[in-house]
């Protein structure tokens, strides 16, 4: 089942993020272009290199009009403990999404009931709420961040200019290709 063009269910959840509790819902995601950001659980092996990869990266897709949101199956309170005790982590700025429950990570298809955590998952979710891009990995595999911008940047290319389309590895600046030829 593909996810494409699926738009994301109406949820609420706590959040950690500016060294503060926040509620971060639906609605707030609406009108921008988002991230989400499923990893398995804090205090791991593999995610806060990923975290910390995408936090250096964090301004681009600000400048992008994006926001990310890291989630994982772990509290807000865990989110925090781990931003405190983490060199890595401290250099993240974007909301961290707590998702105990797994609503969140069940609604984007990432929830692993067995281990009770959430495979590695990044959606691209365009304002309307769209999911556009998307890709899942088995927990022991890392994800780019650079790659991940790539991927936005070219959804919002075609978002823009309809008839055009992004080949391979395309960036902002390469030539498109006209769809209607």
């Amino acid at each position: 089942m593909s996810f494409i063009g699926k738009e994301i269910g109406a949820f609420s959840t706590k959040a950690y993020h500016e060294d503060d509790f926040k509620t971060i819902a639906k609605n707030d995601v609406l009108g921008r272009w988002a991230v989400f950001f499923f990893y398995p659980a804090d205090f791991s092996f593999v995610c806060p290199t990923e975290l910390k990869e995408l936090a250096d990266r964090y301004e681009e897709f600000k400048e992008a009009d994006c926001e990310v949101y890291s989630v994982s199956c772990d509290t807000h309170f865990a989110h925090k403990a781990w931003h405190d005790a983490s060199e890595a982590i401290k250099a993240i700025r974007f909301p961290m999404l707590a998702d105990p429950s797994g609503k969140l990570a069940k609604d984007f298809g990432v929830m692993d009931e067995d281990k009770g955590f959430a495979e590695r998952g990044s959606f691209i979710v365009n304002p309307q709420g769209k999911i556009c891009a998307y890709e899942v990995s088995a927990a022991n595999v890392g994800r780019s961040a650079a790659e991940l911008l790539r991927k936005l940047q070219a959804c919002q290319f075609v978002a823009k200019y309809g008839d055009r389309v992004c080949p391979a590895a395309w960036t902002p600046g390469d030539d498109t290709l006209n769809a209607e030829a």
